[in-house]
């Protein structure tokens, strides 16, 4: 991990290919939040929670129900591992080290080329919050402030 801060970058995922990797309760959120900025997301876990599986049924997300497997990479940009086991996060992220594709592993922080930011979104109004990986529940508070924030825009 770098001893500095993350830059913030807002880039266009439209023509991106992304996988996640899980869909439990951590992966569900970053989904949830992925599916607002791309149409194209591929979601691979063995189970899903039924949140997930409803955003697969609405044509929102592809979900395949399989494990891991290093072929899963091919052709990826960005890679999400967000599964309920860190020895899996770890397969992957060692994968995609090799191949040079850039990933976000939940359960490590030194392990993610890049930050899953608190996102407040009103309209075309983005904003991403990061703690530097070191204090969610801050990140979260601010993320809350901004979305109340946009609401009270509208409301002016």
């Amino acid at each position: 991990m770098s001893e500095y801060p993350y830059f913030p970058i807002f880039i266009d995922l439209s023509d991106k290919k992304l996988l996640v990797f899980g869909a439990g309760k951590i992966a569900r959120r970053r989904i949830t939040m992925l599916c607002q900025f791309t149409p194209d997301l591929a979601v691979i876990a063995p189970e899903a929670l039924p949140e997930v599986e409803a955003l697969a049924g609405e044509g929102k997300i592809n979900l395949r129900k399989k494990a891991f497997e290093p072929e899963d990479l091919d052709g990826a940009d960005i890679v999400f591992a967000a599964t309920n086991s860190p020895a899996v996060n770890d397969r992957i992220h060692d994968e995609c080290k090799r191949r040079g594709i850039i990933v976000n592993v939940s359960t490590d922080r030194n392990k993610c080329d890049f930050y899953f930011p608190g996102v407040a979104r009103k309209g075309d109004i983005v904003a991403g919050v990061s703690a530097s990986g070191r204090d969610h529940a801050g990140a979260r508070k601010v993320s809350e402030a901004i979305r109340e924030m946009l609401e009270d825009m509208d409301r002016q």
